[in-house]
């Protein structure tokens, strides 16, 4: 990556990418392959999933890729985008949950429950053990409060690029995150903490 300056945009990138130019594919998949892949991570709760659907996202890339409209949002953006509407093609067809309900209706249903860690409660929990059952209580949202809580909280996109990201009005992040926030602290008081110790770990962004 020798000739390529690190000081140009995703956008310049992704232009000389799919123009052929390897180096410029390798250093925009070094910039935002970790945060495709945590997002993923987080969403699916398997490392091997993870793994699979941000190689796919950047082949996807690779090949789509001149479909990205800059006037309308980011190559980040766009690449969340991607690999979310992988990560539902995936699940979807692995069943590991069924398709979204009205806004705040059926959540219970539709938790995997083989993703969501068995812990006890009233186990005394150090802060590390605490930020894993954030990551657990994340998991076990419904996936549309799960990606805006992901989305907003891990990775700190705007309202506005999320809402990009979802296809959704900013409005409607809004609501699905400030939903998100109370389920995740009705999920962490059961560990005992109080919903100022679950705003303090969500700023912590799940990721220590």
């Amino acid at each position: 990556m020798e000739n390529i300056s690190r000081k140009l945009s995703d956008e310049e990138l992704l232009r000389l990418a799919l123009a052929g130019d390897g180096d410029a594919f390798d250093l925009l998949y070094e910039r935002l392959q970790s945060g495709i892949y945590r997002f993923t991570l987080r969403m699916t709760g398997s490392e091997a999933m993870a793994e699979d659907i941000t190689q796919e996202t950047f082949i996807t890339l690779l090949r789509d890729g001149g479909q990205q409209d800059a006037a309308r949002g980011t190559v980040r953006s766009w690449l969340f985008g991607v690999a979310r509407h992988t990560i539902y093609r995936r699940m979807k067809r692995e069943r590991f949950f069924v398709p979204m309900t009205e806004e705040g209706e059926g959540e219970e249903m539709i938790v995997d429950e083989r993703l969501v860690a068995r812990e006890d409660p009233l186990a005394a929990l150090t802060r590390d053990e605490m930020i894993e059952s954030v990551r657990q209580a994340i998991l076990s949202l419904p996936p549309h409060y799960r990606e805006v809580v992901l989305l907003c909280h891990l990775h700190e996109i705007s309202y506005a690029e999320t809402a990009e990201v979802i296809g959704c009005s900013v409005g409607t992040v809004r609501s699905r995150l400030h939903r998100a926030r109370a389920l995740l602290g009705e999920k962490l008081q059961a560990y005992g903490k109080s919903k100022d110790d679950s705003r303090d770990l969500l700023r912590a962004r799940c990721s220590a």
